[in-house]
């Protein structure tokens, strides 16, 4: 549906994104990483046409962008933006027309938001009446009030409990299953294991990975194994002997382990297997995959640039 290609964007000299070329299928959550400052909102900004590239271009659907798309896109800024003195419904208002929904529109989508989220009687409240979760649950609904086939959300999670960041991400699966199509620009690395098809990490303006969750964190594996057993753990590391090594170990009882192993020289999980049977009681076995949280630390991480360089 998206096609970012070769987009760079300087400020002052200072090179915001460089070279960037990025394909977001139809109907896909996408994940847009990258530490604070790598030029993910300055990539957001020329999605929105807020601002344009200084090279390269964005499409949409086979075109190229324009004006006359905007009306595709739901954008939810990291920056919030609601006015404190205006209701929630007048705010409704204001920001539908806006999209060129008629007011009868937008009330009638309002209503439907407001239920699905069992939040009725905030439609006469003001913006300033509201906990920093409540403005963000409104600016999402405002959001989405258009029906966007394109959602744009730079770090839609931020200020939400528990309970709603599980609320919002329920929400964008169901909006998937529907044929949007979502870009999530968060820091929340759970979240993007859980609900993202596919990511790009942007680091120092560069596009450094980009691929399907599942391809990325195989990619990045160590060849751990974890064993959850019962037993001694004594007889667990006399049973590895010198085939296989203990990286790592976690108490669950007076006999209950996880136990993480790498196998050394050519040996393989079913000659671990094969050697702990009958030394420990085996409740379940894995290989350790990283999590995206791993991923991005290990990338991202200046202090291994700087060993490195």
């Amino acid at each position: 549906m998206l096609e970012i290609q070769h987009v760079s964007k300087s400020f002052f000299r200072n090179l915001a994104l460089d070279d960037i070329s990025l394909r977001i299928e139809a109907g896909e959550i996408f994940g847009l990483l990258g530490p604070n400052g790598a030029g993910k909102t300055t990539l957001i900004r020329i999605i929105n046409r807020i601002i344009e590239p200084d090279n390269g271009y964005v499409r949409i659907n086979g075109d190229l962008m324009t004006q006359h798309h905007q009306s595709m896109i739901g954008y939810l800024p990291e920056e919030r933006g609601l006015y404190r003195t205006m209701t929630v419904e007048d705010h409704a208002l204001f920001l539908g027309q806006l999209r060129g929904l008629s007011k009868r529109d937008v009330k009638m989508q309002l209503e439907y938001w407001l239920e699905k989220f069992d939040i009725a009687d905030w439609r006469k409240k003001r913006i300033e009446e509201l906990s920093k979760g409540m403005a963000q649950k409104v600016q999402f609904i405002c959001t989405v009030l258009h029906e966007p086939k394109l959602l744009i959300l730079d770090e839609p999670l931020s200020g939400f409990d528990p309970v709603n960041v599980e609320l919002i991400k329920q929400e964008l699966v169901e909006m998937k299953a529907k044929g949007k199509t979502i870009i999530l620009s968060t820091h929340n690395m759970k979240s993007v294991e859980e609900i993202c098809d596919r990511a790009a990490l942007i680091h120092q303006s560069k596009k450094i990975m980009e691929g399907r969750i599942s391809e990325i964190q195989e990619a990045r594996k160590t060849g751990e194994f974890a064993i959850k057993f019962r037993g001694s753990m004594i007889a667990f590391v006399t049973a590895l002997w010198t085939s296989f090594e203990l990286t790592d170990k976690e108490i669950l009882g007076d006999d209950k382990f996880i136990a993480r192993v790498k196998m050394r020289g050519d040996n393989s999980f079913e000659d671990l297997l094969t050697a702990l049977i009958g030394q420990v009681k085996i409740e379940a076995a894995w290989e350790v995959l990283p999590s995206m949280q791993d991923v991005f630390i290990d990338m991202v991480n200046p202090r291994k640039e700087a060993n490195n360089a």
